[in-house]
């Protein structure tokens, strides 16, 4: 009965995981088959890629190519050399599957500090909570709780290369407690691993005849390039962590002095193996992995494309003090079927910020979605000095 209780349990904490990153239950069961139907990319860890950032999460998700703020280490670091405050600390809270749960949440710290004009440190912790599992006997009485938990710790320096051009270099320590006892003769314990990003950046300003100036940004992160994991110490096929690439582009219209408008779009792809009907796929090593995955679909060339995701969104500030914000996040129905409206608003008072984030399933047809009523909140402190003329203080 216990390993039974256990089983249950771990097939339970799965699903929810899977949950994060929008996967449907009809997903998982045909997540084999190559034949047009459904065939999502799983990894373990999926906390690693929800956005810990309410100001990118009210623009469909797209955070690679946006101005630098102290969430930037988790979208591209390579922003943070340009950051107009010297230092910043951002907290982010948000509650998770609110449709199916009440006690499962991510909540996140970030900052950096500028040492000079060319080069930034930067790092952030982030907590996922997945709630609480009741634990009971065979006559069905509580025996105790148990607290499945997550958690990621990053550390990154940045540098620009020149006025227009910038690089970083981040690490990950990656800690996944799911679940305990034994299942099947093995003995859980909670998974470790480790991860690398490298992103870049460049950004050019167009100055006008009004003096207003517009920016255009390209950005590119490859993210959470690490080992795999396990959760059992005789696994032979460990568990991928979701390596991720994501190129961004933004571009900002200076309409006079205190009105700007930035529209931005990021694409996505997971650099992990597509699953194969014979299962194949987890023998890869992690290298072997993430370069095959741009060619390694049953489907070919088809379902490749089908595996990116598309972010766009848009930003309207008034004064660098208030911003109003929209998006759309698009993910093909055979990888996943996320297709989701966002919305949000900021305001910004000295050295304080607040963001506010919401998400509007779209398109999938089904009544009671998991992430319907996703809400995020952000606090954003600037604590560095600002240079007069420097047209406001990062969000």
């Amino acid at each position: 009965m216990y390993n039974c209780m256990i089983r249950k349990v771990t097939v339970n904490l799965f699903l929810i995981c899977c949950l994060t990153t929008g996967f449907s239950a009809v997903a998982q069961i045909t997540s084999g088959s190559v034949d047009g139907r459904t065939n999502t990319i799983n990894t373990a860890v999926p906390f690693l890629r929800i956005s810990p950032d309410a100001r990118a999460g009210a623009m469909g998700d797209a955070g690679v190519a946006t101005s630098p703020d102290a969430n930037s280490i988790y979208w591209n670091q390579a922003k943070i050399p340009f950051a107009k405050s010297r230092s910043a600390v951002s907290v982010t809270y948000t509650p998770w599957l609110k449709e199916l749960v009440n006690d499962v949440f991510l909540a996140t710290i970030a900052g950096y500090y500028q040492m000079d004009e060319m080069q930034a440190v930067s790092g952030s912790l982030r907590y996922f909570s997945l709630g609480t599992i009741n634990f009971t006997d065979i006559s069905g009485q509580p025996t105790y709780d148990y607290h499945p938990r997550e958690f990621a710790f990053d550390a990154g320096y940045s540098r620009k290369l020149s006025d227009n051009f910038s690089l970083a270099l981040a690490g990950r320590y990656i800690y996944s407690n799911l679940a305990s006892g034994e299942v099947g003769g093995r003995v859980i314990k909670p998974g470790t691993a480790f991860a690398a990003d490298v992103s870049f950046f460049y950004t050019k300003e167009y100055e006008k005849e009004n003096g207003t100036v517009n920016t255009w940004n390209v950005g590119l992160a490859l993210t959470n390039m690490g080992t795999k994991i396990s959760y059992t110490s005789s696994a032979t096929n460990k568990d991928f962590i979701p390596t991720n690439f994501g190129l961004g582009t933004a571009y900002t219209f200076g309409l006079d002095e205190t009105n700007k408008i930035m529209l931005t779009a990021d694409v996505n792809k997971l650099m992990v193996p597509t699953p194969d009907s014979l299962g194949k796929y987890r023998e890869k090593g992690t290298l072997q992995g993430m370069f095959s995955s741009f060619g390694d679909a049953p489907g070919g060339f088809k379902e490749e494309l089908e595996e990116f995701t598309v972010s766009a969104g848009g930003e309207y500030t008034y004064n660098d003090m208030f911003a109003v914000r929209l998006g759309y996040f698009y993910e093909n129905k055979n990888k996943g079927n996320r297709k989701y409206a966002t919305a949000g608003v900021g305001v910004k008072y000295n050295m304080f910020g607040l963001n506010f984030s919401y998400l509007v399933p779209s398109g999938n047809g089904i009544q009671r979605n998991p992430l319907s009523n996703t809400l995020r909140f952000t606090l954003i402190f600037d604590l560095g000095h600002q240079d007069e003329g420097d047209g406001g203080a990062t969000w």
